[in-house]
């Protein structure tokens, strides 16, 4: 077991250790090169409240602390409390298969008292940070093997989400040039999972996609449950990747018949698992990591070429034999764990780069058949290292949580750089009303929604709640998904977001706040969560004319009007559920 760390410093490495220390920003960080004797080689560049520390070395260490003053949360993009940790919690691990090295500390008014990333992507790294109780201090370490580590630190006191939006600029700029995400990555998709579970055959796809079209959705996710007949909650048969032949015995006509829908079709696929019953755990017997009997599967070595080989043409396969748009790809981050055993013919170093070629190796291959080809990643594998291969990452598992899912998807939002962010797919009780059901749309509202309910199972009132809030996020995707994002106050989980695509302005209203409409605009979207109807909005300069409309959870027409405001205040009664929309008059 590490030794715990009451002083906000590294655990002895019980190695010959040389450190250097240099001035940042304001700050003093001690770079140690460890198992060395030799210091390491710093560099330091700085410029506008930013600091860039490099440093050469087999195995380096960088160290640096401030005072905890002012601070009144602590942001990761694993979606942890926000509460600050203590300098002796458990440090993390981040590598392409989990996690991403980045983290800021906010204080009042949202402002990042110090927002840091790391420049590895793929391989491990180990990070400590917590407040150290006797001194009052924020203390941070982080440690990797070599040769080169790279440190950004954000001193500028800006809001929090710019400096994470610089990170991710940052971080980008070492990556190869990608293709464009896909538009159709931005529209509403329907998930099999909530809905189905494992218990589905193509009919009961196809009933539900054929109900999902006309409401608006783009796209289908055919999740858990297409390569196994079985019904139990078990992976015992992943692992081959082939249709379940009595529930899909004409996969590729399936797939037809969804596409014909006006759907595009995502195939779910563990991609670490061979299950206790597949005849890939028998044929890949010795190329595993690890067993894991609650599971039934045993999870494979990508260090090994024969199991990214195997992995290469089974997930391929579903695009070059069955037709389909794109893969849901679920459990990399199963990958971080402490290896058991090691495949015999391991030529990666680590298991993070065997997942890195893995992945590099599949996107050839399924751009190769399919250049638009769309790519579902999830929470916790987050790492812009995984970028080049995604084309979108969503929210991990919270079904029924509101909230949960609303702080997840803006989380997300903050470094998912390129990619589309979905949110885990909404569901709910068959008695849910429709303005709870808007109230869960308007929750991922600065996200690609997805849904997984029994569709006709629903309501007319429910169906027309879906209807009109997936319109809503459809329409407005540019302003609510690729505009300049702007969540408040994280260590309340969020209770206002704001984005802004030049003179356009959106709000999402979760707390009886009032909202802040600062700059030119020409159309403002207030989304009301809220059980509290009245909307105060404060405008630092008189809007002047504006047409006005409210419309309830349904899109029914609540108010209609056209009037002046002459004052830098305006209150309108807004229903739950609903939304007020403001377009400047010419």
């Amino acid at each position: 077991m590490t030794a715990l760390s009451w002083d906000g410093s590294a655990p002895p490495s019980g190695l010959v250790e040389t450190s250097r220390t240099v001035e940042a920003g304001g700050l003093v960080v001690r770079v140690t090169a460890v198992g060395s004797e030799v210091p390491p080689v710093v560099r330091v560049v700085q410029d506008a409240g930013v600091v860039v520390v490099e440093a050469d070395g087999e195995r380096l260490r960088i160290e640096w602390q401030l005072p905890c003053t002012g601070a009144a949360a602590y942001w990761t993009p694993n979606t942890n409390s926000r509460w600050l940790p203590p300098s002796w919690a458990r440090p993390r691990e981040t590598s392409v298969a989990k996690g991403a090295p980045v983290g800021s500390l906010i204080g009042a008014g949202d402002r990042a008292l110090c927002t840091f990333a790391l420049g590895e992507l793929v391989r491990p790294v180990t990070i400590g940070e917590g407040a150290v109780e006797e001194t009052g201090r924020f203390a941070w370490w982080a440690e990797h093997d070599g040769p080169t580590l790279s440190l950004r630190l954000d001193l500028s006191g800006r809001h929090f989400a710019d400096t994470l939006a610089d990170v991710s600029t940052w971080w980008e700029a070492s990556l190869p040039a990608r293709p464009p995400v896909p538009d159709l990555a931005y529209l509403p998709v329907f998930c099999t999972w909530y809905a189905l579970h494992l218990a589905m055959t193509h009919t009961d796809v196809e009933r539900l996609a054929a109900l999902a079209a006309p409401l608006g959705f783009r796209s289908l996710i055919v999740d858990d449950g297409w390569q196994t007949d079985e019904r139990t909650r078990s992976y015992a048969t992943t692992g081959d990747w082939q249709p379940a032949p009595e529930a899909f015995p004409d996969f590729g006509a399936h797939v037809k018949r969804i596409q014909q829908l006006g759907l595009a079709y995502l195939l779910w696929h563990a991609i670490p698992f061979a299950g206790d019953r597949s005849a890939a755990a028998q044929r890949l017997a010795g190329h595993t990591l690890a067993h894991l009997p609650q599971l039934e599967t045993h999870v494979l070595d990508p260090r090994s070429p024969g199991v990214r080989a195997h992995l290469v043409d089974r997930l391929a396969a579903a695009v070059e034999q069955h037709g389909v748009d794109g893969l849901k790809i679920d459990f990399i981050d199963t990958f971080a764990r402490p290896a058991d055993t090691a495949s015999p013919e391991a030529d990666r170093p680590t298991v993070a780069e065997g997942v890195s070629e893995l992945l590099a190796a599949l996107d050839i291959r399924l751009r190769a058949t399919t250049p638009q080809v769309l790519v579902e990643h999830r929470q916790d594998y987050v790492s812009a290292g995984l970028w080049p291969y995604a084309t979108m990452v969503r929210a991990a598992d919270c079904p029924h949580n509101v909230v949960e899912n609303r702080v997840r998807t803006v989380d997300l939002r903050l470094t998912a750089g390129p990619l589309a962010v979905h949110a885990d797919p909404l569901t709910w009780h068959p008695d849910e009303s429709p303005e709870q059901i808007a109230v869960l749309l308007q929750s991922v509202l600065f996200s690609t929604a997805q849904v997984s309910v029994d569709l006709a199972a629903q309501r007319p009132e429910q169906l027309a709640a879906l209807r009109f809030w997936l319109g809503v996020m459809t329409e407005h995707r540019g302003l609510l998904q690729r505009g300049e994002l702007r969540p408040h106050r994280p260590e309340l989980a969020y209770p206002m977001i704001e984005a802004r695509s030049r003179r356009q302005l959106a709000f999402g209203r979760y707390a009886p706040l009032p909202l802040r409409a600062a700059g030119e605009w020409d159309l403002l979207l207030v989304a009301n969560s809220d059980p509290d109807t009245l909307v105060r909005i404060e405008f630092d300069r008189p809007p002047g004319r504006v047409e006005l409309l409210v419309q309830d959870c349904l899109g029914g027409e609540v108010a209609r009007a056209q009037t002046p405001v002459d004052g830098t205040e305006l209150a309108v009664r807004v229903p739950t559920g609903g939304l007020l929309t403001l377009t400047r008059a010419e």
